[in-house]
């Protein structure tokens, strides 16, 4: 045999070849030791460390923060322009002395007052202008008595001429004369016409119906053409709200579209109009205006503040609460939990801002996992671990 054998009996008491064993094997064969001891070695390490393996992985899943994520999805949203401005009226009209001017004697109305065309504002003294109609007034009678005396000469000596007692160059001069005092009672009726147009100037008027802003003239006061504005009216007691707008939103605006203008300290909120788009930019502000129309109001005072909100059409986008996005030197932008949990920064550009959210019109397809909040605290490539906003709130 070229192997080692012991004989042994079987249970009949013949003899049999015993295998060499396990060990006689290894001795011819050192390379099938080796494996057997790594193999060995291998699940010793395997079953020691897989505890420490499983708890490390449990430690990294509690230390990932927790965040509330939304899936914004796309929504059609209605576009709005919120801006400011300043209540004013729609044609103001500054009202003054058109008269020579003189003492001012009753003021008539006050500033909230309703006014009609031609309503006596405010009355001026004319003590003076009374004595000078007056006087106006006996020259036209002294004229109007010569030219009934030319008259009256003229008729006797057209009844003489045909007898030869007075020639025809007589009649020739007496009848210059009489068209002379003529015009003579119509140049001193001309004259007190104008001193009583004078004097019906010295009293204010007002041009137009309208509200009365603003009262400038008190009782005793001394006014004149120099005097400046006395009364300021608004025609027809229209308003307007001059919004400031950005050179971006103003290219969408025309007029006639609606607007919605809430004065400050009020809750009430007013319905107008763009009447009319500023065709030019301010190069400072990079801001024009709008001018949107109003019906009066009492809540509605010129030169007060208000808040407007532009109806601007509509656009489909996601929209996200104001939570989520954030802004820096580079511009907006959100915190979106793409593969494997991971935070990535993705730049978004926002377009109208309202009451539930500001729609984001370029950076997100709606589908994106966005951290609802929180994202201050969050880094590019930070493991989290995303919750549902829903489930997040239980």
């Amino acid at each position: 045999m070229n192997y080692e054998a012991r004989i042994g009996t079987d249970g009949i008491g013949q003899e049999v070849p015993v295998a060499a064993s396990w060990a006689d094997r290894a001795r011819r064969k050192p390379w099938l030791a080796g494996l057997v001891a790594v193999l060995l070695l291998g699940g010793l390490y395997y079953w020691a460390h897989r505890g420490e393996d499983e708890d490390s992985a449990a430690d990294t899943a509690r230390q990932a923060a927790t965040v509330s994520v939304i899936t914004p999805g796309r929504a059609t949203i209605p576009g709005i322009i919120n801006v400011t401005g300043t209540i004013a009226a729609r044609r103001e009209m500054p009202v003054g002395s058109v008269g020579e001017g003189g003492q001012v004697v009753d003021v008539r109305v006050e500033a909230g007052d309703w006014v009609h065309r031609g309503q006596v504002l405010a009355v001026v003294d004319r003590s003076v202008q009374v004595q000078q109609q007056a006087s106006q007034s006996a020259q036209v009678e002294v004229a109007a008595a010569n030219a009934r005396l030319a008259q009256a000469n003229l008729d006797r000596a057209l009844k003489l001429v045909d007898r030869g007692f007075i020639s025809r160059a007589d009649v020739d001069r007496l009848t210059a004369t009489r068209d002379a005092a003529v015009a003579q009672v119509n140049v001193a009726r001309a004259q007190l016409g104008q001193l009583r147009a004078q004097a019906g100037r010295l009293n204010i008027l007002a041009p137009e119906d309208g509200l009365v802003l603003e009262r400038g003239v008190e009782r005793g006061q001394v006014v004149g053409a120099g005097s400046g504005v006395l009364f300021r009216i608004a025609k027809g007691g229209e308003l307007e709200i001059l919004a400031r707008v950005s050179e971006t939103d103003l290219a969408g605006l025309s007029p006639g579209i609606q607007a919605k203008v809430t004065p400050v300290g009020s809750s009430r909120s007013f319905t107008g109009q763009v009447w009319q788009v500023s065709p030019v930019i301010d190069p400072a502000t990079r801001q024009g205006t709008a001018r949107v129309a109003l019906a009066y109001a009492p809540e509605l005072r010129p030169g007060g503040f208000a808040s407007v909100e532009i109806a601007s059409g509509t656009v489909v986008a996601p929209k996200l609460p104001e939570s989520a996005l954030m802004s820096d030197a580079n511009g907006a932008f959100v915190y979106v939990v793409g593969p494997g949990n991971k935070v990535e920064r993705r730049t978004v550009k926002t377009g109208t801002v309202s009451a539930d959210g500001i729609a984001v019109i370029s950076g997100l397809s709606g589908g994106e996992r966005v951290v609802l909040r929180a994202g201050g605290f969050l880094q590019p490539g930070e493991t989290v671990n995303p919750k549902p906003a829903a489930a997040a709130a239980r």
